[in-house]
């Protein structure tokens, strides 16, 4: 759940609230890409989707960026796929059965049953949705506690914060012919509202970024005040307003300078004032080649950081469900690479995805309670 109640109204909104976003060439068909969306904390095996939202996925082709920032310019064309789901026709044992359907680029309409393990095949698309298991891997209080107290609070072994827990997970494989022409994507995840004047509820690209990066306020002094992730979430992230760029800006400059400074050097120096993973954190999309075969661990902010230091990647990028991808999260804003691996002390789930449809592991029939603090 790196992306759970990331602000207000995904607190208030629980339904809406994407916890993980994954994309990465499929490891059953290397000529798909799979993406997966996953939705509600805490969510219970009677849970069905929702029957008001529009759960969206967006993809662009990327381009070199020649100025300088993020290393990549999103193109103009996107493509989108776009679930909705009907209303459940509930038991009186409370389970459930509930359609869906998946909108093409192509305008094409595939439908399925939620919770049906096979999914549906049709128009160049394959569709699971249904309660999994929780994939995240993270010691989650030990990250907190960490930013709470300035020093690194992780111990080995550590725990996944009520391991077991289960998600709304949506998963899509893509036949790479949809896509068209070149090789290299950014994909972002949407939670919209449904009807005639849509809201963007949630968007996610890479995980952590609005709970470990923008949420923290201490360290900001320009906006130490301010609550940024609701705005944030409203943002389209292909393409980021000016209204608000400022107090992004501020609160990353301010918190990857928190996350650097946590192993007693400075790896990453300002450039001319700012933080020079600034503006990659705000190109906030995973990003991943289909020319590269699956990769499990590794890939995640490879091809990104390579592109910065000038070189060819070598990965499929984008993040696989099964990788430990914190670890290189905290690795890289906390010594850019120069030192050890920081571990958070958990390295794997307790219940690993697999490498064919639908990848999200079955769900727990029995998952903890959700904590009142929630």
């Amino acid at each position: 759940m790196s992306d759970h109640i990331s602000g207000p109204r995904a607190i208030s909104n629980p339904i809406a609230d994407i916890t993980d976003v994954y994309a990465f060439p499929s490891p059953e068909r290397p000529d798909a890409l799979v993406v997966v969306m996953d939705t509600l904390p805490f969510a219970k095996p009677t849970d069905a989707f929702s029957e008001g939202l529009i759960y969206r996925f967006r993809l662009r082709p990327l381009a070199p960026n020649t100025d300088d920032g993020a290393p990549f310019t999103p193109g103009e064309r996107e493509l989108r796929f776009d679930c909705v789901f009907e209303p459940p026709s509930r038991s009186e044992d409370g389970t459930f059965t509930q359609t869906g359907r998946i909108t093409t680029p192509a305008g094409e309409v595939v439908e399925f049953r939620v919770n049906d393990e096979a999914g549906s095949a049709e128009h160049g698309v394959r569709v699971f949705a249904g309660v999994r298991w929780d994939p995240f891997i993270l010691d989650a209080p030990a990250a907190l506690k960490t930013i709470a107290t300035g020093a690194l609070a992780f111990t080995d072994p550590g725990a996944i914060f009520m391991d077991g827990k289960d998600v709304l997970g949506l998963v899509v494989e893509i036949d790479r012919a949809l896509l068209g022409d070149g090789h290299l994507f950014g994909v972002i995840a949407e939670t919209l509202t449904r009807g005639v004047f849509t809201v963007r509820i949630e968007r996610v690209g890479r995980p952590e970024v609005k709970n470990m990066l923008l949420a923290p306020k201490q360290f900001d002094q320009v906006n130490r005040d301010i609550e940024l992730r609701d705005l944030y979430n409203m943002e389209d992230g292909f393409h980021l307003e000016d209204g608000y760029l400022s107090a992004y800006r501020a609160r990353l400059d301010a918190n990857l300078a928190f996350w650097d400074s946590l192993d007693g050097t400075v790896d990453w120096p300002p450039v001319d004032g700012r933080h020079p993973l600034t503006e990659l954190v705000l190109a906030d999309y995973l990003v991943v080649d289909l020319d590269k075969p699956y990769q499990e661990a590794g890939s995640f902010l490879e091809i990104e950081l390579a592109a910065m230091k000038g070189r060819e990647h070598t990965t499929c990028g984008g993040r696989a469900v099964n990788d430990d991808m914190m670890d290189t999260f905290f690795t890289t804003f906390i010594n850019a690479g120069n030192g050890p691996t920081i571990r958070d002390g958990v390295d794997a789930s307790s219940r690993p995805a697999s490498r064919t449809f639908p990848y999200l592991a079955e769900p727990n029939p029995e998952p903890p309670e959700k904590p009142e603090h929630h």
